[in-house]
């Protein structure tokens, strides 16, 4: 039977309108992805405080490598953007993270859950604005140069994102994980032991020693830029050289290695963790040659590539804080020879004077994105410890990605666990510091978090996973 001559025009049309989904999601799918890089050197050209330890008496004396910041635009099949950031800095603080949030947003639209700021937590990098100055006994002249290095920062952070944006061009994403081991469980390692305890296979308590590698290619199949992570602070050097410790050899040693490639570092959750043993040049640069090592050996086995589509969420959890200190307490602390925990006294007891009530909770960063359909990124504010790494690979799968010190680092984030054992009186051989004592340091209104604080994190990351996860996630 043949067809009537009329009804051509019509299967004809028909036929269009239904093969017009599929040759959008076939032109989708050939996009692909899209990435551009930049970089900028942050280098303090002026004499600036330096962060990380509060014995620091006196300003910065020389350079031994440039500190930067480099930068990732991406570019998913549908459009949706984001951006990640690596800094050779101790960590970004609020005050930086919602100026360049806001600054991002106005420029290129893009919200907070499309931008991902890393901090490598390195301990030979300046001092930023209104960040753990309880720490040091910083001079009046210190403060107006802190503040123009972080105004100019910020404007820095702003140009190189638009320079990554700008530099937009198709690229293949794939997603691997490699190991190294040098990290070290300080809390239950005293340092002065730990080259005998590694001699005897002795070393104790968790450690998280994956390392994930995101590698970007060009068209051409090139490297086109390489983000990797590890667990560990990086506090092998405490000299006064502006240096971005172990990370900052890693990542030159990967730029090094592949010319032209851009090589992003982000810090785990290695708040309990250190490179031991430390202090010397050499050891720095073994680490880094060893977390090198590792990307390469992930770049050699050519890791599997993701399909080009990027969810991303983020919410403010709201995290409570302990016992506020007592006006006794206080008071007593003011009148201590000065100190971190004197300077902290002292201000905080003027605010209340002044009728500044203290602050009983925190806007604490939590961010989740999902690249492909498989590789979960997990970022968390402050100082975090390895048992959020090995409870959130517990739950969403060994492969997935636990970064600390990003966006915002307020305080160590101690587990449940760690919280417990920092109550007084505290076990045997642990040091009170991620569980306790750094709310000095980082001037929190507080001596400690709330008990909640890892159930409080854990609900709001469960939540993230499943918004990136829904089928209509960006």
């Amino acid at each position: 039977m043949k067809t009537p001559r009329f009804a051509l025009p019509v299967l004809f049309a028909c036929a269009v309108v239904l093969l017009l989904p599929l040759t959008r999601a076939a032109a989708a799918a050939s996009a692909g992805w899209k990435a551009g890089t930049a970089t900028v050197d942050i280098t303090p050209l002026q004499p600036q405080w330096m962060s990380g330890y509060g014995g620091r008496t006196k300003p910065a004396e020389g350079t031994l490598h440039p500190l930067f910041v480099r930068v990732l635009a991406l570019e998913d099949a549908r459009g949706h953007r984001a951006v990640v950031m690596a800094t050779d800095l101790l960590g970004i603080p609020q005050s930086i993270y919602d100026n360049v949030s806001a600054r991002l947003q106005r420029a290129f639209g893009l919200k907070r859950d499309q931008i991902m700021i890393h901090a490598s937590h390195s301990h030979c990098t300046p001092v930023l604005r209104n960040h753990l100055y309880d720490a040091y006994p910083l001079p009046d002249s210190q403060r107006p140069v802190i503040e123009k290095y972080s105004s100019e920062l910020e404007a820095k952070i702003e140009k190189t994102v638009g320079e990554a944006f700008g530099r937009l061009a198709p690229a293949t994403l794939s997603a691997g994980q490699g190991v190294t081991r040098f990290a070290v469980n300080r809390r239950n390692n005293p340092e002065g032991g730990v080259p005998k305890a590694i001699a005897e296979g002795e070393l104790k308590g968790p450690v998280d020693h994956d390392v994930p590698v995101l590698s970007v290619s060009d068209a051409d199949g090139a490297l086109k830029a390489v983000v990797f992570g590890y667990a560990c602070h990086n506090t092998t050097l405490s000299f006064y050289q502006w240096a971005g410790d172990y990370a900052g050899f890693a990542q030159n040693a990967l730029e090094r290695s592949h010319p032209g490639a851009v090589a992003l570092f982000f810090m785990g959750c290695g708040a309990d963790q250190n490179p031991l043993p430390r202090r010397e040049v050499y050891q720095a640069e073994r680490y880094g040659q060893m977390l090198a090592a590792a990307v390469e050996e992930v770049l050699l086995q050519k890791p599997a590539p993701l399909t080009p589509r990027l969810a991303t969420a983020h919410q403010f959890a709201d995290l409570k804080l302990g016992d506020a200190p007592t006006m006794d307490e206080l008071e007593k602390g003011a009148k201590e020879k000065p100190s971190t925990l004197q300077r902290w006294s002292a201000r905080l007891l003027a605010e209340v004077k002044a009728g500044k009530p203290l602050a009983r909770s925190y806007r604490y960063p939590v961010q989740v994105w999902q690249l492909g359909e498989r590789q979960l990124w997990i970022a968390l504010g402050g100082e975090v410890v390895v048992d959020y790494a090995l409870r959130f690979k517990g739950e969403f799968g060994r492969g997935t990605w636990v970064a600390g010190y990003a966006n915002d680092v307020m305080a160590y984030i101690p587990s449940a666990r760690v919280l417990a054992e920092d109550k007084p009186p505290r076990a045997p051989g642990r040091s009170g510091y991620e569980g306790n004592t750094s709310m000095y340091v980082y001037g929190m209104p507080a001596h400690r978090w709330a008990d909640d604080v890892e159930q409080t994190i854990a609900t709001s990351v469960r939540q993230l996973v499943g918004d990136v996860r829904a089928p209509t996630a960006k």
